[in-house]
């Protein structure tokens, strides 16, 4: 039988903090009928306002959810309301599904199959597909792979590919002279949003959207007090980020479409070799950049790196502890990091999933879990955004217990290692072994090496205090340079607190 998920493991799940309330409002036995619970599904039908009961079914094996209700939101109330009733002990086993739910995950295994096959198939086979789609409810049942291969790039489309980077080049260029306008004038003057804003809109039109994202982030520096110091860092890193596409691009064919291919390998004499062994430039040209830190510096300006191109490269199967997420909103469209750490191979990978304001994210990772599955990677100098390729998961949702944390010395030298080679990092996720909330407000974990403070936006981290009760844990957390700020924790017996 699958592992229960705890209360707090259940409520990440939750799109927002109504749904969290919504969900423990139809979490009592009264409001379920039929409910029963295999080794990985649950089911049940609630009782709402309406003549007839919604039915609502969750495979846990992904997760992935449906209901009979007319919500948005995935998963919904009545998901989240039957996944606590399981979690507390309420929901009974049974021998089979219902027969409505069983027809519901027929389909799913059915589909997951012949995607499997489409996806071992050789190019340009039959993809011919059911016609069935993947809807919102069925949030975490995505597909890997089973996409034809397409021909090669034609004239037209080469012409497109130098003209974006003219235009790439052109803006990057007035890039470098507006850092040195902003730097020569004097950092008084950046409190004017305005010119941001203007400058961002133009490196748009330029073809350059993770740069100009870049700068319109820029007026969140000014809120705390040391904002001088770390505006100019963030000036800094945008101007070596241009010097670096400045250096390297001379030395590149605009219109290869392999420049930046996640399956660009380094070939003989230095030499950037694409997938059809088509030469794309010296691997070292631009003063030392290699090919990987070559991919690194297109993605970091905005070059678009296929799906496809991800899955196709060689993946890395492990078992992966699900350390937590995030989710952030601007400009109405909401990202959710995921967090994941290989139990043998020690990597850190990042899952990441957009969506307008409002709508469904991806909940297929459950916070605390381990999975067993092959993660494809995003290439670059320091690989981190990932892909699930596939999952081998034989007894989903289940959770190994806490994950290995290191000390605070070795969180610090893992954070450095990956800012040496990709200095556009600005987050990455740590495992402190053996921490302790201490020091001024208690916002700072300490262990026997040292001590690591939190971003000050996390306040007093009373959550995390009370699980430890001066007792150490193992806590999860996301890095960055302003402080850590907590995901999970793991207590002494293993229990996951989702913070």
């Amino acid at each position: 039988m699958t592992e229960r998920w705890n209360r707090d493991q259940v409520l990440a799940l939750a799109p927002d903090a109504s749904s969290q309330k919504a969900a423990q409002g139809v979490s009592s036995p009264g409001k379920w009928s039929g409910a029963g619970a295999t080794a990985d599904a649950l089911w049940g039908e609630c009782r709402g306002s309406g003549s007839k009961p919604y039915l609502a079914c969750v495979d846990l094996s992904e997760p992935a959810y449906r209901c009979s209700c007319p919500s948005r939101k995935f998963p919904c109330k009545h998901a989240l309301g039957l996944l606590l009733l399981w979690s507390a002990g309420g929901v009974p086993d049974a021998a089979e599904p219902a027969d409505w739910a069983a027809e519901w995950l027929d389909r799913r295994r059915d589909r997951a199959a012949r995607t499997a096959v489409r996806a071992s198939a050789p190019a340009g086979g039959d993809d011919a597909g059911d016609g069935e789609a993947v809807t919102g409810g069925e949030a975490g049942a995505g597909r890997a792979g089973g996409t034809a291969v397409a021909a090669g790039p034609g004239p037209a489309d080469a012409r497109r590919a130098a003209q974006r980077e003219r235009r790439v080049a052109a803006g990057l260029a007035e890039l470098e002279r507006w850092l040195a306008d902003q730097v020569r004038q004097g950092l008084a003057t950046s409190r004017r949003h305005d010119q941001w804003d203007d400058f961002a809109k133009r490196l748009v039109d330029a073809q350059a959207p993770a740069v100009a994202g870049a700068v319109s982030r820029l007026g969140a520096v000014l809120t705390g007090d040391d904002w001088p110091a770390r505006l100019l860092g963030e000036y800094a890193l945008l101007h070596l980020l241009a010097v670096a596409h400045r250096r390297l691009a001379p030395a590149v064919d605009p219109a290869d479409p392999a420049i930046g291919s996640a399956d660009a390998t380094v070939g003989p004499a230095g030499t950037a070799v694409g997938p059809a062994g088509t030469a794309v430039g010296p691997a070292d040209a631009g003063g030392g950049l290699d090919a990987a830190l070559l991919r690194t510096v297109r993605e970091r300006v905005g070059f678009p790196v296929a799906k496809e191109e991800v899955l196709a490269g060689e993946p890395v199967r492990d078992r992966w502890d699900v350390l937590g997420r995030r989710d952030t909103e601007h400009d109405r469209i909401t990202a959710r990091r995921v967090w994941l750490r290989g139990r043998s191979t020690g990597r850190a990978a990042l899952v990441l999933s957009f969506a307008p304001a409002g709508q469904a994210l991806d909940a297929s990772l459950v916070t605390g879990t381990t999975l067993d599955a092959d993660l494809a990677f995003y290439p670059g100098s320091c690989p981190l955004r990932a892909l699930v390729a596939a999952r081998h998961d034989h007894a989903p949702g289940v959770s190994a217990g806490p994950p290995p944390g290191s000390t605070v010395d070795g969180a610090l030298n893992e954070v450095a290692r990956a800012l040496a080679a990709d200095p556009w990092t600005d987050s990455w996720p740590v495992v402190l072994d053996a921490v302790v909330p201490a020091g001024s407000g208690l916002r700072a974990l300490t262990g026997p090496d040292g001590a690591l403070a939190l971003h000050p936006a996390c306040g007093t981290p009373w959550r995390l205090i009370a699980a430890s009760g001066g007792h150490p844990l193992t806590v999860a957390a996301e890095w960055i340079p302003e402080g850590l700020r907590p995901l999970t924790a793991w207590d002494e017996e293993g229990r996951v607190i989702v913070l």
